[in-house]
Protein backbone atom coordinates (compact mmCIF):
# COMPACT_ATOMS: atom_id res chain seq x y z
CA UNK A 1 0.00 0.00 0.00
CA UNK A 2 2.87 2.49 0.91
CA UNK A 3 4.70 1.55 -2.45
CA UNK A 4 1.61 2.29 -4.36
CA UNK A 5 1.28 6.04 -2.85
CA UNK A 6 4.88 6.71 -3.67
CA UNK A 7 5.43 8.56 -7.26
CA UNK A 8 7.65 6.90 -9.90
CA UNK A 9 11.34 5.95 -9.06
CA UNK A 10 13.39 5.79 -12.02
CA UNK A 11 16.45 4.22 -12.42
CA UNK A 12 19.26 4.60 -14.90
CA UNK A 13 22.83 3.53 -15.62
CA UNK A 14 25.51 6.36 -16.85
CA UNK A 15 28.28 4.95 -18.66
CA UNK A 16 31.98 6.32 -18.44
CA UNK A 17 34.92 5.84 -20.26
CA UNK A 18 37.91 5.59 -18.60
CA UNK A 19 40.46 8.17 -18.91
CA UNK A 20 43.68 7.13 -20.96
CA UNK A 21 45.99 7.58 -17.92
CA UNK A 22 43.21 5.93 -16.26
CA UNK A 23 43.02 2.72 -18.76
CA UNK A 24 46.72 2.36 -18.43
CA UNK A 25 46.96 2.00 -14.81
CA UNK A 26 43.82 -0.22 -14.77
CA UNK A 27 45.60 -2.37 -16.79
CA UNK A 28 48.88 -2.69 -14.96
CA UNK A 29 46.58 -3.47 -11.66
CA UNK A 30 44.46 -5.74 -13.39
CA UNK A 31 47.74 -7.94 -14.83
CA UNK A 32 49.38 -7.44 -11.57
CA UNK A 33 46.28 -8.95 -9.98
CA UNK A 34 46.65 -12.31 -12.18
CA UNK A 35 49.81 -12.54 -11.17
CA UNK A 36 49.13 -12.16 -7.73
CA UNK A 37 46.16 -14.60 -7.70
CA UNK A 38 48.28 -17.22 -9.50
CA UNK A 39 50.88 -17.37 -7.22
CA UNK A 40 48.20 -17.41 -3.95
CA UNK A 41 46.71 -20.93 -6.14
CA UNK A 42 50.61 -22.02 -6.15
CA UNK A 43 51.05 -21.29 -2.07
CA UNK A 44 47.02 -22.47 -0.94
CA UNK A 45 45.75 -24.71 -3.97
CA UNK A 46 42.50 -24.90 -5.70
CA UNK A 47 39.93 -22.51 -3.41
CA UNK A 48 42.75 -20.47 -1.71
CA UNK A 49 42.55 -17.30 -3.89
CA UNK A 50 39.75 -15.77 -2.98
CA UNK A 51 41.35 -13.83 -0.29
CA UNK A 52 43.24 -12.28 -2.59
CA UNK A 53 40.70 -12.13 -5.39
CA UNK A 54 38.85 -9.65 -3.03
CA UNK A 55 42.26 -7.86 -2.46
CA UNK A 56 42.26 -7.49 -6.43
CA UNK A 57 38.45 -6.36 -6.70
CA UNK A 58 38.86 -3.76 -4.38
CA UNK A 59 42.31 -2.22 -6.22
CA UNK A 60 40.15 -2.68 -9.87
CA UNK A 61 37.10 -0.88 -8.14
CA UNK A 62 39.42 2.19 -6.39
CA UNK A 63 40.65 2.38 -9.58
CA UNK A 64 37.43 3.12 -11.63
CA UNK A 65 36.56 5.83 -9.61
CA UNK A 66 39.50 7.79 -9.43
CA UNK A 67 43.46 7.26 -9.54
CA UNK A 68 43.71 8.95 -6.56
CA UNK A 69 42.54 6.16 -4.15
CA UNK A 70 44.92 3.54 -5.76
CA UNK A 71 48.13 5.40 -3.72
CA UNK A 72 49.37 6.76 -6.41
CA UNK A 73 52.35 9.32 -5.28
CA UNK A 74 52.02 12.81 -6.29
CA UNK A 75 54.43 12.29 -9.02
CA UNK A 76 52.61 9.51 -10.90
CA UNK A 77 49.87 12.28 -11.04
CA UNK A 78 51.62 15.22 -11.77
CA UNK A 79 50.22 17.43 -14.53
CA UNK A 80 46.79 14.98 -14.59
CA UNK A 81 43.78 17.31 -14.35
CA UNK A 82 40.03 15.94 -12.86
CA UNK A 83 39.64 14.66 -16.20
CA UNK A 84 42.25 12.67 -16.37
CA UNK A 85 42.04 11.37 -12.96
CA UNK A 86 38.84 9.73 -13.39
CA UNK A 87 36.34 8.78 -17.05
CA UNK A 88 33.81 9.73 -14.09
CA UNK A 89 34.12 13.56 -13.66
CA UNK A 90 32.72 15.14 -16.96
CA UNK A 91 29.75 13.06 -16.38
CA UNK A 92 29.37 13.46 -12.90
CA UNK A 93 29.32 17.43 -13.58
CA UNK A 94 27.12 17.17 -16.22
CA UNK A 95 24.78 15.45 -14.36
CA UNK A 96 25.07 18.02 -11.08
CA UNK A 97 24.56 20.82 -13.24
CA UNK A 98 21.35 19.68 -15.12
CA UNK A 99 19.86 18.72 -11.94
CA UNK A 100 20.75 22.38 -10.13
CA UNK A 101 19.85 23.77 -12.96
CA UNK A 102 16.20 22.45 -12.72
CA UNK A 103 16.49 23.31 -9.74
CA UNK A 104 16.63 19.72 -8.23
CA UNK A 105 18.12 17.96 -5.24
CA UNK A 106 21.01 15.69 -4.88
CA UNK A 107 22.61 12.98 -2.74
CA UNK A 108 25.45 11.25 -3.76
CA UNK A 109 26.52 7.82 -2.45
CA UNK A 110 29.89 6.30 -2.25
CA UNK A 111 31.31 3.31 -0.65
CA UNK A 112 34.76 5.07 -0.68
CA UNK A 113 34.79 7.97 1.99
CA UNK A 114 37.89 9.30 0.24
CA UNK A 115 35.98 9.07 -3.04
CA UNK A 116 33.57 11.56 -1.10
CA UNK A 117 36.09 13.63 0.00
CA UNK A 118 37.23 14.26 -3.64
CA UNK A 119 33.70 15.45 -4.46
CA UNK A 120 33.57 17.69 -1.34
CA UNK A 121 36.74 19.38 -2.21
CA UNK A 122 36.02 19.86 -5.90
CA UNK A 123 32.37 21.39 -4.26
CA UNK A 124 34.28 23.47 -2.19
CA UNK A 125 36.70 24.77 -4.82
CA UNK A 126 33.36 25.78 -6.45
CA UNK A 127 31.70 27.14 -3.77
CA UNK A 128 28.97 25.25 -3.35
CA UNK A 129 26.78 24.48 -0.10
CA UNK A 130 26.74 20.67 0.47
CA UNK A 131 25.95 18.35 3.92
CA UNK A 132 27.88 15.64 4.38
CA UNK A 133 28.23 12.39 6.50
CA UNK A 134 30.38 9.60 6.80
CA UNK A 135 31.07 7.24 9.14
CA UNK A 136 32.86 9.70 11.68
CA UNK A 137 30.27 12.25 11.17
CA UNK A 138 28.90 13.46 14.79
CA UNK A 139 26.04 15.91 13.50
CA UNK A 140 24.22 13.69 11.30
CA UNK A 141 20.77 15.19 12.57
CA UNK A 142 21.83 18.64 12.09
CA UNK A 143 23.21 17.55 8.25
CA UNK A 144 19.58 16.21 7.43
CA UNK A 145 17.96 18.89 8.97
CA UNK A 146 19.58 21.60 6.60
CA UNK A 147 19.06 19.60 3.29
CA UNK A 148 15.52 19.39 4.24
CA UNK A 149 14.77 22.44 5.14
CA UNK A 150 17.74 24.81 3.16
CA UNK A 151 16.78 25.62 -0.12
CA UNK A 152 20.65 26.26 -1.21
CA UNK A 153 21.76 23.35 0.02
CA UNK A 154 20.85 20.99 -2.87
CA UNK A 155 24.07 18.51 -2.60
CA UNK A 156 24.17 15.77 0.08
CA UNK A 157 27.12 13.69 0.13
CA UNK A 158 27.08 10.55 1.91
CA UNK A 159 28.73 7.09 2.49
CA UNK A 160 27.23 4.23 1.70
CA UNK A 161 28.38 2.50 4.95
CA UNK A 162 26.81 5.69 6.94
CA UNK A 163 23.73 6.66 5.19
CA UNK A 164 22.49 3.74 3.73
CA UNK A 165 19.45 3.78 6.16
CA UNK A 166 18.02 5.22 9.07
CA UNK A 167 18.05 8.90 7.00
CA UNK A 168 14.51 10.47 5.59
CA UNK A 169 15.89 12.87 2.90
CA UNK A 170 12.46 13.17 0.65
CA UNK A 171 13.76 16.84 0.18
CA UNK A 172 15.90 15.05 -2.73
CA UNK A 173 14.91 13.79 -5.91
CA UNK A 174 18.12 12.47 -7.65
CA UNK A 175 20.38 10.15 -6.51
CA UNK A 176 23.58 9.55 -7.56
CA UNK A 177 25.81 6.15 -6.85
CA UNK A 178 29.05 7.16 -8.02
CA UNK A 179 30.52 3.31 -7.70
CA UNK A 180 28.44 0.11 -8.19
CA UNK A 181 27.83 -2.14 -5.05
CA UNK A 182 27.94 -6.02 -5.32
CA UNK A 183 24.31 -6.06 -3.07
CA UNK A 184 21.48 -4.88 -5.29
CA UNK A 185 19.47 -4.61 -1.85
CA UNK A 186 21.93 -2.07 -0.18
CA UNK A 187 21.49 -0.19 -3.37
CA UNK A 188 18.15 0.50 -2.92
CA UNK A 189 18.55 1.25 0.49
CA UNK A 190 20.29 4.21 -0.29
CA UNK A 191 18.11 5.58 -3.37
CA UNK A 192 14.90 5.17 -0.55
CA UNK A 193 16.63 7.55 1.54
CA UNK A 194 14.92 10.13 -1.12
CA UNK A 195 11.84 7.52 -2.41
CA UNK A 196 9.95 7.21 0.68
CA UNK A 197 6.74 8.41 2.48
CA UNK A 198 6.63 12.34 2.19
CA UNK A 199 8.19 12.43 -1.31
CA UNK A 200 5.80 13.68 -3.61
CA UNK A 201 8.40 14.08 -7.08
CA UNK A 202 9.39 11.44 -9.04
CA UNK A 203 13.07 10.46 -7.45
CA UNK A 204 15.70 9.42 -10.71
CA UNK A 205 18.74 7.24 -9.59
CA UNK A 206 21.85 7.21 -11.34
CA UNK A 207 24.78 4.72 -11.40
CA UNK A 208 27.90 5.51 -13.07
CA UNK A 209 29.70 3.11 -14.37
CA UNK A 210 33.12 2.60 -16.32
CA UNK A 211 32.90 0.70 -19.41
CA UNK A 212 34.90 -2.34 -20.19
CA UNK A 213 35.51 -2.79 -16.01
CA UNK A 214 34.54 -4.88 -13.17
CA UNK A 215 32.00 -2.04 -12.61
CA UNK A 216 30.67 -3.16 -16.14
CA UNK A 217 30.83 -6.91 -14.73
CA UNK A 218 29.68 -6.25 -10.88
CA UNK A 219 26.36 -4.74 -12.71
CA UNK A 220 25.69 -7.66 -14.74
CA UNK A 221 26.39 -9.72 -11.65
CA UNK A 222 24.27 -7.47 -9.75
CA UNK A 223 21.05 -8.30 -12.32
CA UNK A 224 21.77 -11.84 -12.64
CA UNK A 225 21.84 -12.30 -8.87
CA UNK A 226 19.40 -9.63 -8.07
CA UNK A 227 18.32 -10.51 -4.27
CA UNK A 228 20.42 -13.42 -3.67
CA UNK A 229 23.50 -11.66 -2.35
CA UNK A 230 24.83 -11.08 0.97
CA UNK A 231 27.57 -8.40 1.64
CA UNK A 232 29.67 -6.70 4.38
CA UNK A 233 29.31 -2.93 4.28
CA UNK A 234 32.79 -2.90 5.51
CA UNK A 235 35.26 -0.87 2.90
CA UNK A 236 38.38 -2.16 4.96
CA UNK A 237 37.00 -5.77 4.66
CA UNK A 238 35.12 -6.16 1.12
CA UNK A 239 34.48 -9.35 2.23
CA UNK A 240 30.90 -10.93 -0.18
CA UNK A 241 29.00 -14.21 0.96
CA UNK A 242 27.24 -16.06 -1.77
CA UNK A 243 29.73 -16.10 -4.87
CA UNK A 244 31.93 -19.13 -5.76
CA UNK A 245 35.64 -18.46 -6.79
CA UNK A 246 34.62 -18.97 -10.14
CA UNK A 247 32.30 -16.36 -9.87
CA UNK A 248 35.21 -13.58 -8.35
CA UNK A 249 37.76 -14.67 -11.22
CA UNK A 250 34.46 -13.63 -13.66
CA UNK A 251 34.38 -10.21 -12.15
CA UNK A 252 38.35 -9.85 -12.53
CA UNK A 253 38.07 -10.61 -16.23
Amino acid sequence: EVLKDLPEKIEQVLWCEPSAAQAEVYRRVLEEGREEIKAARKRSGQGGAKMTMFTVLLRLRQTCCDLRLTGLTGDALKGLDPDDLSGKWPMLQDKLDAILDSGGKVLIFSQFVQYLKLVRAKLDADSIDYGYIDGSSNDREAQVKAFQSDPSRKIFLISLKAGGYGLNLTAADHVILLDPWWNPAVEAQAIDRAHRIGQQRVVTAYRLALRGTVEERILALQSKKRGLIEATLDEHSPLMAGLAEGELEDLIG
